[in-house]
C-alpha cells in the first residue's frame, strides 16, 4: 500500500513520496462517517465534502468578478476563515480513507501509485497556494487598498480553476472507481 504522513500540517505523501506507513492508521475521519466500512458512507462525505469546496470555488470567483471596485469584504473574511480548514480536512480524509480504497481496488500498480502521488502533491500544492489566497482576502476582507486587480483576480481564478480540476478527476475517475460498477454515477 502507499502510504500518506503528513508534515508541518501540508499532506507529503509517504516518505520522502516513496511510500511508507500511513500515520493516522487510528485516528478518526473528520467528517462523521456512520459506517465507514461500506462504500457508500466514504463516498457520500466526499461527495458532500467536493460540494464546499465546489461553494468556496464559486465564491472565489465572485470576489475575482467584482474586483475592484465591487468587493464583498465581508464575502472575503468568510471565504479567508473557511479555505485553508477545509482543504487540509478534506484532502486528508482523502489521504487516509479514498486514496486507500482506490489503490486497494486498482491494485499497487505503478500507474496507481503515480496518479496518487501526484494528487497527494497537488493537495500541497493547493494548500500553499491557498494559504497565499487567504492572506490577500484578510487584506481586502480589512479594508486594505487593492494595488493590483488584475494581480489578484489571476491569483484567485488560478485557485479556483485548479481545484476544480483536482475535484473533476477524482469524480471521474477515483470515486467512480470506488463505488464499483453498481454505484458508479
Amino acid at each position: 500500500m502507499l502510504g500518506f504522513r503528513r508534515t508541518r500540517e501540508l499532506p507529503v505523501c509517504g516518505a520522502n513520496g516513496a511510500g511508507g506507513p500511513p500515520p493516522y492508521k487510528e485516528a478518526p475521519p473528520p467528517f462523521a462517517l456512520p459506517r465507514p466500512e461500506a462504500r457508500a458512507a466514504p463516498l457520500a462525505a466526499i461527495r458532500a465534502a467536493h460540494g464546499d469546496k465546489l461553494r468556496l470555488c464559486d465564491a472565489l470567483e465572485q470576489v475575482a468578478d467584482t474586483l475592484p471596485g465591487h468587493v464583498d469584504r465581508i464575502l472575503c473574511l468568510q471565504i479567508a476563515n473557511a479555505l485553508v480548514p477545509l482543504l487540509r480536512d478534506v484532502h486528508r480524509y482523502e489521504e487516509e480513507v479514498i486514496f486507500p480504497a482506490y489503490e486497494a481496488i486498482r491494485g499497487a500498480t505503478e500507474t496507481t501509485a503515480t496518479s496518487l502521488r501526484r494528487l497527494c502533491a497537488e493537495h500541497v500544492e493547493d494548500e500553499c497556494f491557498a494559504d497565499e489566497v487567504t492572506q490577500v482576502l484578510l487584506s481586502i476582507g480589512h479594508g486594505c487598498a487593492i494595488d493590483n486587480p488584475e494581480a489578484v483576480g489571476f491569483m484567485l481564478r488560478g485557485l479556483f480553476e485548479t481545484l476544480r480540476r483536482h475535484i473533476a478527476f477524482e469524480a471521474e475517475h477515483i470515486l467512480p472507481a470506488i463505488a464499483g460498477p453498481a454505484h458508479a454515477s
